[in-house]
C-alpha cells in the first residue's frame, strides 16, 4: 500500500482563496473529529475588534464568550495589539533559560495584584500544565500525594489533567491518578446531597473531612479548586463554602490551590480574582485565558516557602515567552487603567438583571440563573414551574442556533450540556449588553412550546 501522500496546497495564493465552506471542509479532512465545533454550521471568524466579530461569509456577530472567557478586553485592542508589534520587532523567543524585560515585569505585577502572600511565580503555556504545576508544587511541599478535586471541576486536557477533571464527557480514558479524590460540588441547584441551603450547613464543604478520612491516608497534599466552576456551568457556590472546605484541607495538611483561569483577571466584578470574594487567601494560584488577550501563557503563582521547595530543575521552552508576557503586561494595565473590574461589577448587574428577567418571561424552561459579574449562566430544563429539573440539552441546542441567526455568540457548558455561558470583554458597554439580552429573549421566543 502506498504511503505517498498528497501534496499541500501551494502556499500564498491557494490559502487566500479559501472561503468558508472551503475551511470547514478543510477542518473535516484534517483536524482531529474530536476536535468539536460550535454550531450545526460553524462560522469561520475572520476579523474581530472589540467585541465584534466578522465571519468568511461577511456576517458579523456580537462576541459574548471571547474566546472562551479569554479576550480580557476584546478583539484587536489597540494597546495590547501596539505592545506586541513592539515586542516581536525586538525579540520574539528566548525560552524560560534567560530571563527578560517583559517576563519579570509580569511576575513582579502578579505579586502585587493577587491576594495573600502570593510572590513567585512559573510561567507555562497553558491552563493544563499550570494546575499541573500547582498539584506538583503541593506534593513535593507537604510530602503528601493525594489531591481532591471538585466534581462538575474541569481542569485540562492532559492525563493528570483528566484526572482531576470532573466530567465523564471530558475523559479520554479512565482515571490514571489514583492519588486524586472528587469532593461533590457546591452545587446548589442539583444538590447532591439532597438538601437545600442555607439550611443545609454548607454540607457539600463539611463533607470534604469525611472524604479525606475515609478514602484518603488522612494526610492529603492539596485542594484544588474553581472559585466558580467554569466548565460545570459556572456553578456558584455559597459564600461560605471556601472558608470550611479550605479550614479542613488545611487541618489535614493540605494546601489550597485555587484555579483562576477562568475567573482572574476582573472576570467576576470587583475583585482581580474570584477568590476575593470569598475572603480565603490561596497558597499557589493558577491563571491562564483572560491573562494575556488571546496569546498563549499561564501561570502558577506560590508563596515563597512553597515555591522555593520545589529544587528540581525545571524548563518551559514557551512558558513565559516575549510576546505572550508583553501582550499580559499590557492586557493587565488595561483591565487596571480602565478600572474594568468595576465595569465587570456594573455591567455583570445589568446582565444578570435582564437574565433574571429573562426567567420570568420564560419560567417553564430556565431553572437558574447565575455567576458573577461578567461571567453568568442560564441553566435550562425541562419543566422548572413544575418541578421537572430534568437537563434540556435539545432546547439548550435550539436557542443556541437561535442566537447565532441573530448574531450573538454565546457559550455552553454544564455536565449535561444544558448551560448557557455568557462572558463578553470586561470593556463592555451597557448598550451591547442590551442588545445581547434583546437577541436571547427573540431566541427563546423562536422556539416554538
Amino acid at each position: 500500500m502506498s504511503t505517498t501522500k498528497n501534496p499541500g496546497p501551494a502556499p500564498a495564493a491557494a490559502r487566500a482563496a479559501l472561503d468558508a465552506a472551503a475551511v470547514r471542509a478543510k477542518q473535516k479532512e484534517f483536524l482531529f473529529s474530536s476536535c468539536a465545533n460550535y454550531y450545526q454550521e460553524p462560522i469561520v471568524p475572520a476579523e474581530g475588534r472589540g467585541t465584534r466579530v466578522k465571519d468568511l461569509d461577511g456576517r458579523e456577530y456580537l462576541d459574548f464568550f471571547g474566546g472562551i472567557l479569554t479576550l480580557s478586553v476584546g478583539h484587536a485592542h489597540p494597546r495590547v495589539n501596539a505592545a506586541l508589534k513592539a515586542q516581536i520587532d525586538r525579540i520574539g523567543h528566548v525560552s524560560s533559560l534567560y530571563p527578560h524585560t517583559q517576563v519579570v515585569q509580569l511576575a513582579e505585577t502578579l505579586a502585587r495584584i493577587t491576594p495573600g502572600r502570593l510572590r513567585k511565580t512559573y510561567f507555562v503555556a497553558s491552563g493544563t500544565e499550570a494546575d499541573e504545576t500547582a498539584v506538583t508544587l503541593a506534593q513535593v511541599f507537604t510530602g503528601a500525594l493525594e489531591i481532591i478535586a471538585l466534581r462538575h471541576g474541569y481542569s485540562g486536557r492532559s492525563m493528570l489533567a483528566q484526572s482531576l477533571t470532573g466530567h465523564a464527557t471530558w475523559r479520554a480514558v479512565p482515571s490514571q491518578f489514583a492519588a486524586v479524590k472528587h469532593a461533590v460540588a457546591p452545587y446548589c441547584y442539583r444538590c447532591p446531597l439532597k438538601l437545600t441551603y442555607p439550611s443545609c450547613g454548607v454540607q457539600c464543604a463539611k463533607d470534604i473531612g469525611e472524604l479525606i478520612q475515609t478514602t484518603t491516608t488522612g494526610k492529603i497534599a492539596g485542594f484544588l479548586a474553581e472559585p466558580i466552576l467554569g466548565v460545570g456551568g459556572f456553578i456558584t457556590p455559597p459564600p461560605e463554602y471556601f472558608q470550611i472546605a479550605v479550614d479542613i484541607v488545611r487541618k489535614h495538611g493540605g494546601i489550597f490551590l485555587c484555579d483562576e483561569v477562568q475567573t482572574g483577571f476582573g472576570r467576576t466584578g470587583t475583585h482581580m480574582f474570584g477568590i476575593s470574594h470569598w475572603g480565603v487567601e490561596p497558597d499557589v494560584m493558577t491563571m491562564a485565558k483572560g491573562i494575556a488577550n488571546g496569546m498563549p501563557l499561564a501561570a502558577c503563582i506560590a508563596t515563597p516557602e512553597i515555591a522555593d521547595s520545589f529544587q528540581k530543575l525545571q524548563i518551559s521552552t514557551f512558558g513565559g515567552n516575549p510576546l505572550s508576557c508583553a501582550a499580559a503586561n499590557a492586557t493587565i494595565d488595561v483591565i487596571e487603567t480602565e478600572e474594568l473590574a468595576r465595569n465587570s461589577a456594573t455591567q455583570g448587574r445589568r446582565l444578570r438583571e435582564g437574565l433574571e428577567e429573562l426567567q420570568r418571561r420564560f419560567p417553564r424552561t430556565i431553572g437558574e440563573v447565575r455567576g458573577k459579574g461578567l461571567m453568568q449562566a442560564i441553566e435550562l430544563v425541562v419543566d422548572e414551574t413544575a418541578g421537572d429539573r430534568t437537563p434540556n440539552p435539545q432546547l439548550t441546542a435550539k436557542v443556541f442556533e437561535e442566537t447565532k441567526k441573530r448574531g450573538l455568540l454565546i457559550g455552553k457548558g454544564g455536565l449535561f450540556g444544558n448551560v448557557f455561558r455568557i462572558a463578553p470583554a470586561l470593556n463592555v458597554e451597557a448598550r451591547e449588553i442590551d442588545e445581547a439580552l434583546a437577541i436571547l429573549g427573540e431566541s427563546f421566543a423562536a422556539i416554538p412550546g
